[in-house]
């Protein structure tokens, strides 16, 4: 072979593989921005603890702050996951006063470290006025809060002495603010939410202090007008802050705010409110009054987790804050194609769910509509496209796929097309909603599910739609592979 004048084999070679790995970046599927890995947990993480703040240091440990039902004391767990935080011994940090201030209704603790010290904040009331509660603040300067000494710092001092509860701390742009409930006087609320800028100190504010948030809409103020328990999470350059409105009952729920990163936060016009609760009671999946949230990260740090307590019954007798089954629940947040956050519904107790992206369509994940299975992107809702791993139902080490928000109904196949049907407790339905897990065919970092009853077939999409088909090549092998997120 003659070359060219001013070539030679290597380059010509170095060449041809260059156009090789661009073709190859080209053909393979490449995961959205917005994808990361399942974050799986078992609820409820603590019975009987509401108002949950989870938050991970730097040291590898989570640690687990949350209300009491006695409302007497504030209470610690660790661990290096979050599963970990179930059976995590709890220590006692500090207890209530027997008189005066900080001596009943012990409420909404919240740990954060700030500039190497560990502050809690947590609301409180009087002995002589239960009901006179107000925020308060303590603070260690031990490595692990659960063995240090704790400081009262006193209490947080705003513009009116009046009922005031669930102060949090975030920063953007360098700035550290808190957030809080309070009562206004002249506002016919029980409380509305608060921005301002700490102080010289994590419990001084300074500068203005700016009504972020009024309870008016319908799901706001049922039973009570209440706007509370804020909590922050950012993510591409804006701040959602999602706040607990209603009563404690099963009218609790979340409502949103959201700004942009770079806006003047203290400019109440630069929050948007969303019309609609973005996270409330369920009854196919038995869950009621979700709420007082809080936010962390999964143990690899690529997925955000909602933090949040509910019952596991709607009917409450007397006044829902003297009933004390309210549990610490968590599941994974996802984010929409705009940039927000999704918080779905609250999930059934037990594993938590997770979605199925597809390998070679990676904006699509597998849901069901009109009970049919099939892959689509921007799901709406979010629990169309979210199924619990359970045990096989014909048991030999199959896998079940049960849908989130019609539990008991389980992916099968029904004459090789794919669809969400309820369990009628048959041996047919049994084998046909019961798969073997494999490591994904196109990607060991996937999975594949082979039909039980069905060797050698298995769950793939075509036109759209999921069918149970032989793989006999690589575009099949690809349309059979799924990231479990």
């Amino acid at each position: 072979m003659t070359l060219p004048k001013g070539r030679t084999m290597r380059t010509i070679l170095a060449r041809v593989a260059a156009v090789l790995v661009v073709a190859l970046a080209v053909a393979l599927p490449t995961p959205p921005a917005t994808a990361s890995p399942a974050a799986r947990y078992t609820n409820p993480i603590a019975e009987r603890r509401a108002d949950p703040h989870i938050v991970k240091h730097t040291d590898g440990y989570y640690y687990l702050t949350a209300t009491v039902p006695e409302y007497d004391r504030i209470v610690l767990r660790r661990a290096t996951t979050i599963q970990g935080l179930a059976s995590a011994q709890e220590t006692v940090i500090w207890r209530r006063h027997t008189s005066g201030e900080m001596a009943a209704h012990i409420w909404a603790p919240e740990i954060h470290f700030i500039n190497g010290r560990w502050y809690v904040y947590f609301a409180a009331g009087r002995s002589d006025d239960v009901w006179r509660i107000r925020m308060y603040v303590l603070e260690s300067s031990a490595a692990n809060p659960l063995t240090g000494s704790w400081v009262e710092r006193g209490r947080i001092s705003t513009p009116w002495d009046t009922f005031a509860l669930d102060a949090s701390t975030f920063v953007v742009g360098g700035v550290r603010y808190l957030v809080w409930a309070q009562q206004e006087p002249g506002i016919s609320t029980n409380s509305n939410l608060y921005l301002a800028r700490t102080g010289s100190t994590p419990w001084t504010i300074t500068g203005t202090v700016t009504r972020l948030s009024v309870p008016t809409l319908a799901w706001e103020t049922r039973g009570y007008k209440v706007n509370e328990g804020p909590s922050v999470i950012q993510r591409g350059g804006r701040v959602f802050l999602t706040y607990s409105a209603s009563a404690t009952d099963a009218n609790y729920c979340l409502g949103m705010l959201t700004a942009s990163a770079s806006a003047d936060l203290l400019n109440a016009g630069s929050w948007t409110k969303s019309q609609n609760p973005v996270f409330a009671s369920n009854d196919a999946t038995g869950q009621y009054g979700p709420g007082h949230n809080s936010f962390t990260v999964s143990e690899d740090g690529q997925s955000d987790i909602l933090v949040y307590h509910d019952r596991n019954y709607r009917d409450i007798s007397g006044d829902p804050l003297n009933d004390p089954n309210r549990r610490t629940r968590v599941q994974k947040v996802y984010w929409n194609a705009d940039g927000t956050p999704n918080f779905g519904i609250p999930v059934p107790d037990g594993p938590t769910p997770v979605r199925l992206r597809s390998y070679d369509l990676p904006d699509r994940f597998v849901r069901h509509y009109d009970y049919r299975a099939r892959v689509d992107a921007n799901v709406n809702p979010l629990a169309d496209s979210q199924f619990r791993v359970v045990p096989g139902l014909t048991g030999s080490g199959t896998v079940s796929l049960e849908s989130v928000n019609f539990p008991g109904h389980y992916l099968r196949h029904r004459d090789f097309e794919l669809w969400v049907d309820r369990d009628d407790g048959g041996a047919v339905f049994r084998g046909d909603a019961s798969f073997v897990q494999r490591p994904g065919l196109a990607s060991a970092s996937g999975v594949s599910f082979e039909a039980q009853n069905s060797a050698g077939r298995y769950i793939r999409h075509s036109g759209g739609m999921l069918s149970l088909q032989p793989v006999t090549d690589a575009a099949g092998q690809a349309a059979a592979t799924f990231v479990l997120e």
